[in-house]
């Protein structure tokens, strides 16, 4: 059974696919899950000839895009942002699956050495670098946490969640950007210093309903089945979900 059980869900993807008759699924989701949902969709269009169309941005930027009628299939963002959507009308009420959850870590300029101790280094930054939503407003308070915000108050640069490494590839000398590990690592030019250690470390919970407007219910909850079965485990943890 566990030999021939890959092929049994294959196989029932592809049939299910069939009835529907889904040739395209529209998925808006977090920014930080690009690199797995990518490679995760090709997956899912090499098993049932469907096409995975995917909008990705920050979690607040997606809610609003929803907000403002954008309509699409699945939306796969923090539990928070659904709560709010369903509120709204705008996703549907019941399962709401549990896709993954991300860390946060720390990146600098690949041409920068690699760090020792964290609070220490952290002092020692010429700029340091986080975002203005969840992961940037949880590294404050590890900042707190530390007991360095006053210190390092004058180096901090807060951004967006994409413009984080901005100030890291202009520096010249010992910048720093604290974010989501699967965005740092996949980010060019940029070295992957290492997680938050320990009791510090964060964590950003991604789920994945369906939105109100989708014409295509049974193929969308055939998509979110997919998101969470053995199928796309090591894919998921290879790209920075666990």
């Amino acid at each position: 059974m566990r030999v021939i059980r890959p092929v049994l869900l294959a196989a029932g993807l592809l049939a299910v696919a069939g009835t529907t008759q889904a040739a395209e699924l529209k998925v808006m989701g977090d920014a930080p899950l690009a690199p797995a949902l990518s490679k995760i969709a090709n997956l899912y269009r090499q098993e049932t000839n469907t096409q995975v169309d995917l909008v990705l941005a920050p979690s607040p930027v997606v809610k609003q895009k929803i907000e403002a009628g954008e309509a699409a299939d699945v939306v796969i963002v923090q539990p928070d942002f659904v709560d709010e959507l369903a509120k709204a009308g705008k996703v549907v009420a019941g399962d709401r699956p549990i896709i993954g959850r991300v860390r946060i870590g720390l990146g600098t300029r690949s041409d920068r050495p690699a760090w020792d101790k964290l609070k220490q280094s952290l002092i020692d930054v010429d700029t340091l670098s986080f975002n203005k939503v969840q992961s940037g407003n949880y590294f404050a308070t590890v900042l707190e946490r530390l007991g360095i915000p006053e210190i390092l108050k004058p180096k901090i640069v807060r951004t967006s969640p994409t413009g984080i490494f901005e100030p890291v590839l202009k520096g010249d000398g010992n910048d720093v950007a604290a974010g989501t590990i699967p965005l740092i690592v996949t980010s060019p030019g940029i070295r992957y210093l290492g997680p938050l250690p320990g009791d510090l470390q964060g964590y950003l919970t991604y789920t994945a309903v369906l939105l109100t407007t989708t014409q295509q219910r049974e193929a969308d909850e055939t998509f979110i089945r997919f998101l969470t079965s053995s199928r796309t485990k090591g894919t998921l943890a290879a790209n920075g979900v666990n």
